[in-house]
């Protein structure tokens, strides 16, 4: 193990030496690419917004999170978050008033299952009602089945580590299937696998190893399964996009499920960071789960709204041809507090869709793109991070108000135009390129007009 880390670490520190002597030697490499002028997306493009479970709808039954949270006394409570559950209707609207085409939700195992073999036909009439105001609000949903929250049974029998938990985890998800392939929704199987791991390796126990074999099997029959019942049907599992290192991080698990999605669901946050990528080099090289580096938090981490381009750069090549779509896009800021950076979220939102744009403009098959989040929510231990559209001050706020942020303005009118105007220039240049997704952004970098 020591001769593995040795060896994986020195690849990590080679891989980031050759992009940085590829930024200093700037006259050798490609001249950077500049368009013209950039296009309104098709009439076809989908625009939408996001929620999950666990992080939005408050009342949560047992389950592997609501365990782990009183066994960590730095988490903030859950309570009932910014309770999605009753206010469904009132956040369904909001999204709708943005013009969006999609609303992403995700059906909670541990909610609609409450017991092996016991079905909570009250959880799925709640599902139904929220699916029935999505559709009628004139949006499709689109349906995440594991969002990383299972049942406190299924903790019971082993989690991830259980070699039953395949099946387990099957047996509700073909009901969830069932119940609502008619409204034709887009399907998310999982979401984020390789972060889903790390949490369960952090707190649940779990191997990397055997649960990212175990994911991969629930996908790929989740997949078959759903195209049974909904001929026609478009399934993922959306990757959190790892700038600099994503071929590391989520190539394993697409090499098992790649001939089984219908589009490539991406989640794109951050620029590269090397310090943390060379810590995550190490942790995965010993079979650990990624930590914060000391005083770091997700609110600092490296915002480069170019980085998009590069990540739907890197899946338009992986998977030529196939659809892309941004299932997760956003900006974090602690408590609501403008960011150190300057960042304000409408601009950060303009820049990014000028990207996609630009990407769309180069021929990638971008189909479309989600902010996370309609509202602020419980960021897995913490209501510190704010990523909403709408910010919800759950620890102060007995009466969980939605305030708009400056992006709902900025978004509403994106949904309309269709995109940025042809003339709008980023209000954030590109970065040197060892900073945005090396080595794919020093070897065939783009620039802003």
């Amino acid at each position: 193990m020591r001769f593995q880390l040795r060896r994986h670490v020195l690849a990590v520190l080679a891989a980031a030496a050759s992009a940085l002597l590829l930024c200093t030697h700037a006259q050798a490499a490609p001249p950077i690419r500049t368009a013209a002028a950039i296009a309104p997306v098709d009439p076809g493009f989908l625009w939408g917004v996001a929620a999950s479970g666990f992080q939005s709808e408050g009342h949560a039954p047992d389950s592997n999170w609501t365990r782990y949270i009183p066994s960590h006394p730095d988490y903030d409570p859950l309570g009932d978050s910014v309770d999605f559950y009753g206010r469904y209707a009132s956040d369904v609207d909001s999204a709708a008033a943005l013009g969006v085409q999609v609303f992403r939700i995700g059906i909670e195992w541990a909610r609609v299952q409450p017991a092996p073999g016991v079905w909570d036909e009250q959880a799925f009439r709640f599902y139904d009602a929220v699916i029935a105001k999505i559709v009628a609000a004139g949006m499709r949903p689109m349906i995440t089945l594991d969002h990383w929250v299972y049942p406190g049974w299924a903790v019971d029998r082993g989690g991830w580590r259980n070699p039953g938990m395949v099946e387990d985890w099957l047996t509700n998800m073909r009901a969830v299937v069932d119940r609502y392939a008619a409204r034709t929704p887009l399907w998310v199987a999982v979401n984020e696998p390789a972060a889903y791991i790390s949490h369960e390796v952090r707190r649940g126990a779990a191997d990397a190893g055997e649960m990212q074999d175990r994911i991969a099997q629930a996908h790929n029959a989740i997949y078959d399964y759903i195209h049974q019942v909904q001929p026609g049907a478009q399934v993922t599992s959306n990757v959190g996009y790892v700038a600099g290192a994503e071929a590391e991080v989520n190539g394993g698990f697409l090499d098992r499920v790649g001939n089984r999605l219908d589009y490539v669901g991406i989640d794109y946050y951050f620029g590269y960071d090397p310090a943390r990528s060379l810590l995550g080099s190490i942790t995965r090289a010993l079979g650990s789960a990624l930590p914060n580096l000391p005083g770091q938090n997700i609110w600092d981490l490296p915002l480069r709204t170019e980085g998009i381009y590069y990540a739907l750069q890197h899946y338009s090549r992986r998977f030529p041809g196939k659809p892309l779509y941004i299932v997760e896009n956003g900006m974090p800021t602690e408590n609501g507090r403008p960011r150190a950076d300057g960042y304000a979220r409408g601009d950060h939102l303009r820049d990014t869709v000028y990207w996609i744009q630009r990407a769309k403009a180069d021929g990638m098959n971008v189909m479309g793109y989600n902010y996370w989040s309609i509202t602020d929510n419980y960021e897995w231990g913490s209501y510190t991070p704010r990523f909403g559209l709408y910010t919800v001050d759950v620890r102060t706020d007995p009466a969980l108000v939605r305030r708009p942020t400056d992006a709902v303005a900025a978004y509403t009118r994106l949904v309309h135009d269709g995109g940025v105007p042809a003339d709008y220039r980023p209000t954030r240049s590109p970065a040197l390129c060892i900073l945005v997704d090396p080595p794919a952004s020093c070897l065939t970098p783009v620039g802003a007009p």
